[in-house]
């Protein structure tokens, strides 16, 4: 296990697990270069294996852990901190995805994230951004289409200035608009107006913004910079131009199964229609004349974040510091706070199993306690929930957030165990003690600058579902206002099975 301020590892691995393919990078670190060694891609179409229901199918649970079996084979050896594994829109969306991902991260053998639409965007910036050349600090709109979801960026040199993330990409739109197989104008039509009218609110959103270029990313654009490459309708980037001939031969050759084009890879087939609608709509929407195309995208996004985490630049320490200046947090609370939930998270620890990231995560949650009170006092704890939850908190995987949002949700009056429904069994639990540390560090600093509580000697008790905290002889007798907070924590504790012993 690798954490910041250690030498990072020899080799480093992103996976990405998209809606039409998954991908493993395995990468060396050189001179603030990626330098590749490994590369694995295989073409799983999760999104094409939704049911009605929204479920994954169990031939689509079966394609993706197969695939996620052999890049776990060779991913053997590297230590857990040296790879990141994200899930992107499918994995979102997928009503079984949580069953799922526990057998995926067996098959792999590592954590499998599954990442807001927004945190993807982010993502995906940074590894376009980091590929351009050293210096060039123009303004630039950032278009990346997946199997099931588009990011469109704005940003300039290394900060994302806008990001959306829409639910249309190649796999969605093939099967929505040429499912049947054939290619038709009217169809195509239909699916550029679908995609115009996913982009009118972007579009709409960040005129003002005045981007200079359009770069594009990942397989689709890649695919269709390919084409135009090789049949000569746009020697150099994509152009409308040379998208208008695409369309017309598309069309022309009437059948997905029957489509022969120079560039075209064989397992790019069933989806190129889809791809070529939405990244026509997008051409008209943001009137692109050409597009370049960059090497970087997800997976380099993913590892430029990971080595920043190991390196001790983590998004997440950035993002809890915005908020915090947003939400006006008194910030000298926040860490008396913190330093108090951190100091019984390392007494307890190994006795509750926690993770090496829980105490991060409560101090995290401890910072951000507060985010609430600029809304009102009342029930403001509900109110900090809400922002975490919902808002845009680069960094942090979807769970992760649902994680922080449950523990700023719980850290005052009733506990509700069901804000942490939606994670897997062992979040549930480390989400349920992690709350236990940071409610008794907020009780114990209720009395803010003026009163220094002693730290207690925190002890498990009752099997695992207990804790015993001993202040030194006396103290509590003295501090009656304190005692009284403690053992109205112990009432609400016990609503939820969980005792806490004072002495």
């Amino acid at each position: 296990m690798t954490g910041p301020g250690e030498p990072l590892p020899e080799l480093l691995a992103a996976v990405d697990l998209g809606s039409n393919s998954f991908h493993l990078m395995v990468v060396r670190y050189v001179d603030g270069e990626l330098q590749q060694v490994d590369r694995l891609r295989e073409r799983v179409r999760l999104a094409a294996g939704l049911d009605e229901d929204g479920k994954l199918t169990r031939e689509a649970q079966a394609r993706a852990l197969a695939c996620l079996e052999r890049m776990g084979q060779r991913l053997q050896g590297l230590p857990r901190g040296a790879v990141r594994a994200v899930g992107t829109n499918t994995l979102r969306k997928a009503r079984n995805s949580l069953t799922f991902l526990v057998r995926a991260r067996r098959a792999l053998g590592h954590p499998i994230e599954v990442i807001s639409g927004q945190e993807e965007a982010r993502l995906i910036y940074l590894g376009v951004a980091r590929t351009l050349a050293p210096g060039d600090d123009e303004r630039r709109l950032v278009v990346d289409i997946g199997g099931g979801s588009t990011e469109c960026i704005i940003g300039q040199g290394a900060s994302p200035l806008s990001k959306d993330s829409m639910y249309m990409g190649c796999v969605s739109y093939s099967q929505r608009y040429f499912g049947e197989g054939e290619i038709t104008a009217a169809a195509m039509r239909r699916a550029m107006l679908a995609a115009r009218l996913e982009l009118e609110p972007v579009v709409a959103r960040t005129r003002s913004l005045d981007w200079v270029e359009a770069v594009g990313a990942s397989g689709t654009i890649k695919a269709v910079d390919r084409i135009l490459e090789v049949t000569g309708w746009s020697p150099h980037d994509i152009t409308a131009e040379g998208l208008v001939r695409l369309r017309e031969e598309l069309v022309r050759q009437g059948r997905v199964e029957a489509l022969s084009l120079p560039g075209l890879a064989e397992d790019r087939i069933p989806v190129i229609c889809g791809g070529v609608a939405v990244l026509s709509a997008i051409f008209e929407a943001f009137e692109i004349e050409r597009m370049s195309v960059s090497q970087g995208a997800l997976r380099e996004g993913v590892l430029y974040d990971l080595i920043g985490r190991l390196e001790d630049h983590d998004a997440r320490d950035r993002t809890v510091a915005a908020l915090q200046s947003r939400w006006r947090v008194d910030r000298s609370q926040a860490r008396r706070v913190a330093d108090t939930a951190e100091g019984l998270f390392a007494q307890v620890r190994e006795a509750w199993g926690l993770p090496a990231i829980g105490a991060r995560m409560l101090r995290w949650a401890a910072m951000l306690h507060e985010l609430g009170l600029q809304i009102g006092y009342s029930g403001y704890h509900k109110h900090g929930a809400y922002v975490l939850e919902h808002g845009d908190l680069p960094g942090f995987s979807r769970p992760d957030q649902v994680l922080l949002a449950g523990l700023v949700g719980n850290h005052r009056r009733r506990l509700r165990v069901e804000r942490f429904a939606s994670l897997n069994e062992r979040r549930q639990v480390v989400g349920r003690r992690l709350c236990v540390l940071l409610r008794v560090a907020v009780r114990l600093h209720r009395s803010r600058a003026g009163f220094v509580p002693p730290m207690p000697r925190a002890v498990v008790a009752e099997g695992v579902a207990g804790l015993a905290l001993r202040f030194p002889e006396g103290w509590l007798d003295e501090h009656p206002l304190t005692l009284g907070d403690l053992e109205r924590e112990r009432d609400y504790l016990e609503e939820v099975g969980l005792a806490l012993e004072l002495s």
